[in-house]
Order: C-alpha cells, then sequence, then structure tokens
C-alpha cells in the first residue's frame, strides 16, 4: 500500500503538551485548593506501540540486497525499534512502561516467507520464529491479531503464538460454532506506583473483519470476525467494570472509516475513529492496518464528551508510538487526567546490538536463498511504467498463472475452456535484469503471499471486471496534457487494485467517464461474447473478494491451490531456464482518448 512517510520526531503544533480529558481536574483557582492539590497522589506512565511490522527485523531491503533507503531518510527494523523502546525505558522507568503492537507481524518479506514456508516453524524440532524471538527479547507486553497472520494458515499462526512470551490479543476473532473468543480478547497489567496504589491498564486487541474475505480459504467454516465496533461495546465495559483504571484499544484497522470491500461484509474496516467515537470508556487506541502516519488523532466519544487519543506509527518498524498518560487519585481511585501521543523515527537511532546478534544467522540464512540463481534473463524487465502500459513483466505473471491452471484442468470438463489471467502492477520498482535472475529478483515482481484460484466467468462479467478496474485511471480529456504522476490512482484506488487481464484484448479510453471506457473487446480477434464462457486465473486476494471487483467472489470455483504464485513464477522460470519475453509478453491493452492511443515519451 502507499504510505503517507512524512517524519515527525515529537510533538505536532497542535498537540501541545498533551489533552486534557473531560472531567479532568481543574487548575485551582484558590489557595486552598491549590495546597489540596498539591497533596493528590498522582501516577504518569507510557505505552509505547508499533504495528504492521511486516517481517521487518533489520534495516535491509531483501529484494534489493542492500541496505534499506527511500527518499525521506526512514529506517526500518525492529532492532532500531528495539534501542527506541530501551531509550524510553530508562527514561521513564522500566516499571512505568509498556510495549504493544497492533498487528501484520508475520507476512511481509522474504524472512516471513522462508520461516513460514522454507523452514517452517510447524515443522517438527522447526525454529522459533525470528519474529517471535525479537518481540519476546524486546519485552512486548501484548500484540493485536492483523489479518496477514492469518496468511499462511492457522497452524502457522497458532505455532507462532505458542512461541510468544506475551499475549496475542483478538476478541472479535471468535470460534465460528461457538462465537467464543477464539484467541485471548485483552490482558490486564498492574502499574506498581511510588503510593502503593496500583494501576490497573486493560489493553483489548481487535483485529480486521476482512480476514473473514482475503483468507477464506483458511478461516471459513472455522472463525468469524465480528465488527470492531460492537465487539468494542461488548468488551470495554467488562474491563471497567473488572477495575481497569485506563482501558487502550490495539486495533488493526485504520482510522479513516472507509472500507474497501464494498458490501461484502457490514462491518468496517477503517474503523478505529467509529470505536473511540460510540463505545464509551476507552482511553486510546493504537491504530494500525492502514500504513499511514497519525503522530496525535482526538476523537471525541458521543456519549461521554471525553477525548479518546488515536495514534498510529509508520509501518515496518519506522516509527514507535508514545502514549503518555497522567493519572490522579480521586474518590478512591486512579483517573485518567490528561493522555497525549508523539511519535519518534527510528532513523535516530543504530541497531540494538543485542537484536543484531540475536538474529544475524537467520538474516544470513534469508539472504543466500534470495540470491540463488533461477535462470537468465535475455533483457532487462522492469514495473517503472507497469501501471500505465502495457509491460511484458507483467504478462509473465499472467503467463504463469494461465499455464498452471491450465495443467491443473487438463483432465476435466473445463479443459476446453479458454483460459483468461489477471495480474496487478503491485510495485513501481522491481526489476529483473539481464542476465542471471534470482529468487529475489521475481520476489520483488510479486511482493504479496497470494496463491492461485480458478473461476468460472462470461464474457459480460470480464467486460464488468474490466470496467471496474479502468476507474483506476484520472479522467483525462482528448488534447490534454498527459502527466503519468497524476494518470492513475483516481479516488485513491492503490496500484494492487488495478488489474491487467490477458487472453484477450481492449483498450481503456481515459477521456470517457468510468463505466464507459472499455472499447475494443475482443478474443481470438472478435467482438467478445458476453455469453462466453472463461476460465480466469485469479489471486485468492482478489477471488475472495479483495478490492471490491464485481463478478468474481460470487462466481463458481473451479480449482484452488495452496502453493504462492511467487513460487509459480520461480518454478516456471527454473524450469525454462532463459527468461526471453518471446515466450511471454503481449501487447493485450492500451490507454486511449477518444480511440486514439496515448503516446508516452
Amino acid at each position: 500500500m502507499p504510505l503517507n512517510r512524512r517524519s515527525f520526531l515529537g510533538k505536532s503544533a497542535a498537540t501541545g503538551a498533551g489533552v486534557a480529558l473531560a472531567g479532568a481536574v481543574a487548575a485551582p483557582a484558590a489557595e486552598a485548593e491549590e495546597g489540596k492539590a498539591k497533596k493528590q497522589k498522582r501516577y504518569a506512565f507510557t505505552v509505547m506501540g508499533t504495528t504492521d511490522l511486516h517481517g521487518h527485523v533489520f534495516n535491509w531491503d531483501y529484494y534489493k540486497d542492500a541496505e534499506y533507503k527511500d527518499a525521506a531518510g526512514n529506517a526500518q527494523g525492529l532492532s532500531r525499534i528495539s534501542t527506541l523502546v530501551q531509550q524510553v525505558r530508562a527514561e521513564k522507568g522500566r516499571r512505568n512502561t509498556l510495549l504493544i503492537d497492533a498487528g501484520d507481524t508475520i507476512q511481509g518479506t522474504p524472512l516471513t516467507y522462508y520461516f513460514a514456508r522454507v523452514d517452517p516453524i510447524t515443522a517438527e524440532n522447526g525454529p522459533v520464529h525470528p519474529m517471535a524471538e525479537a518481540m519476546n527479547a524486546i519485552g512486548y507486553d501484548a500484540a493485536a491479531l492483523g489479518n496477514h497472520e492469518f496468511n499462511y494458515g492457522i497452524d502457522t499462526l497458532r505455532k507462532f503464538e505458542s512461541q510468544l512470551r506475551f499475549p496475542l490479543l483478538g476478541a472479535n476473532a471468535v470460534d465460528a460454532k461457538t462465537e467464543k473468543p477464539a484467541f485471548r480478547p485483552y490482558v490486564i497489567k498492574t502499574m506498581r506506583t511510588p503510593h502503593g496504589k496500583d494501576v490497573k491498564v486493560a489493553i483489548l486487541g481487535l483485529t480486521n473483519p476482512g480476514i473473514a474475505i482475503w483468507d477464506k480459504a483458511y478461516v471459513q467454516g472455522v472463525l468469524k470476525f465480528p465488527g470492531l465496533e460492537e465487539q468494542a461495546a461488548l468488551w470495554v465495559p467488562k474491563l471497567r467494570s473488572m477495575g481497569a483504571d485506563v482501558v487502550i484499544i490495539s486495533a488493526h484497522s485504520g482510522a479513516s472509516g472507509t472500507s474497501s470491500w464494498g458490501d461484502q461484509l457490514p462491518y468496517v474496516e477503517n474503523a478505529a475513529a467509529n470505536v473511540a467515537k460510540t463505545v464509551p470508556g476507552i482511553d486510546a487506541i493504537l491504530v494500525g492496518h492502514a500504513h499511514v502516519e497519525i503522530e496525535q488523532q482526538l476523537v471525541t466519544n458521543d456519549k461521554t464528551g471525553k477525548t479518546v487519543v488515536l495514534s498510529e506509527p509508520l509501518c515496518y518498524a519506522e516509527r514507535l508510538a508514545l502514549f503518555d498518560f497522567e493519572l490522579v487519585w480521586e474518590k478512591g481511585r486512579w483517573a485518567v487526567e490528561s493522555v497525549s501521543s508523539k511519535l519518534l523515527n527510528s532513523n535516530a537511532v543504530a541497531d540494538d546490538p543485542k537484536i543484531t546478534k540475536l538474529l544475524q544467522a537467520d538474516h544470513d540464512l534469508v539472504v543466500k536463498y534470495v540470491n540463488q540463481v533461477v535462470g537468465r534473463a535475455t533483457t532487462t524487465l522492469t514495473t517503472v511504467d507497469a501501471r500505465y502500459k502495457d509491460a511484458p513483466i507483467i504478462d509473465l505473471i499472467n503467463k504463469v498463472q494461465a499455464d498452471v491452471v491450465t495443467e491443473a484442468l487438463k483432465s476435466t470438463q473445463y479443459a476446453s475452456l479458454p483460459v483468461l489471467s489477471q495480474a496487478s502492477p503491485f510495485s513501481r520498482t522491481s526489476e529483473i535484469p539481464a542476465g542471471n535472475v534470482t529468487i529475489r529478483d521475481l520476489s520483488s515482481l510479486y511482493v504479496y503471499d497470494n496463491t492461485l484460484v480458478a473461476k468460472l466467468m462470461t464474457g459480460a462479467q470480464v467486460r464488468a471486471y474490466l470496467e471496474y478496474s479502468a476507474e483506476y485511471f484520472v479522467q483525462t480529456a482528448a488534447g490534454a496534457a498527459v502527466d503519468v504522476d497524476k494518470l492513475t490512482n483516481a479516488n485513491n484506488r492503490p496500484d494492487y487494485n488495478y488489474d491487467y487481464v490477458s487472453g484477450v484484448t481492449y483498450d481503456i479510453d481515459v477521456a470517457q467517464p468510468a463505466g464507459s471506457r472499455i472499447k475494443n473487446l475482443r478474443f481470438d480477434g472478435a467482438d467478445l461474447d458476453d455469453a462466453a464462457q472463461f476460465v480466469f486465473a485469479v489471486n485468492n486476494y482478489r477471488a475472495n473478494g479483495g478490492g471490491a471487483f464485481p463478478g468474481v467472489a460470487t462466481a463458481q470455483e473451479l480449482w484452488s491451490e495452496s502453493t504462492e504464485i511467487r513460487t509459480r513464477i520461480a518454478e516456471w522460470v527454473t524450469a525454462k531456464g532463459v527468461l526471453d519475453p518471446a515466450d511471454f509478453a503481449s501487447v493485450d491493452w492500451k490507454l486511449t482518448r477518444d480511440g486514439t492511443p496515448i503516446v508516452f515519451s
């Protein structure tokens, strides 16, 4: 997903020194009141938070085989976060801090793939997951489930959970039959104060309802994922009745109030702000999932008028969120007087040598694995312009998928049907250089752990699918200057929700309004017959409804497998030995305006 990479090193001008919550103790107006206030017991503590780590242990780009760099100067990795955490603990006092995470931990880099598939943690006497080792060593207190935790199946997730020395929380991940929690919903941590009056801090974990769509193959009939608002409304009062002085939610859900799945689910995908607004009794929310940076967002609860503080640190361990709590003892219990949040930048510190020493061997194994040569390319292939031009490198994905599905269905009643295939330009920087081709070259092309599905689609459904995909382009009048940086991502549609479709040819007329852009749609040289049937090779994310593309989620499934598409690409290249565009490239589509092709310099 595209990232907002603004750098925050402290409190913004808008946040000031903190946010006084409604109902907080007012500044005394008289000496008597001032004296009374001075005698009040007070306690301050800090909750640190990360999210969307996605397997980033070190500041290393496995796809480029080099230290990670970006234009904003960001750094990545839990090893950097560990240094920041130790600094905060030294400043605040270890007993006055907690460390939590908001999910998406065990998927996202070749490191996580290696320990899920190549040397799996689920094997007999298998290894400890490096993310578990790192997080245990740093000393996390709790983590919420992310949707990508389910990408490798429930067995891998449960094994990872068993390797953690802290709870993995998911109040809205429930058993499909009993609807009882399938994971621990919450944890209550006791903070020892100098006053002899303990503070009970409840951490409630909430995950994303989209798991029901995105990892349907693993969770259907096994787990259900109710909405965040509904489950927070159920659990927060319970936590308060159990004596929680402070309630924090770790939510793998963004704050925008939007969803990517249309009407497929009755729940909101990015619901964190909704939770703060509708459910009373919450003090702060660590936000995740959206891969954006929120230093401090203030939400007023509709029922109490109190302010809830939200913060989302940037993904990949680039930021550490800090929630600073000020409590006061009144009426025989602790009350939250104020909460403020800020973000620390991991580029300001060096790696923690303890984490480097702990995980260097695992890292070296993965570096060796991804640098294996599997073939030779006759020319350089790149995704630089793949989002607006039919690029051979994306044709490679479609060729591999079509070949795999054709082979899988060759002995079935569907063997005579033509196979179409979809693929997205996931990355704008992937490159397969001329010469030796390695696993890391191919992995950079297909960065997600998607698997392959075959669906039965009609010509009419394919047409509707392409029209929806073409909404990705910004309407551009004929004769107007074309700026490729402003041509795509209409209505914030991400690159991974734009698809090529191979096996048919078509034009996308960007001068036309969305819904009327697909022109000259042909199969085998003739106009596409809306009644014709096709086998559609599609990744599991799209097949399960990811991106809300029409028709595909409800279409009949003919075949599916658990092998990653990335692996299939590597197998195809290995078998060929030579990666030659003549074997897979085709011009299936082009951009036009009022029928005239757009010429890009």
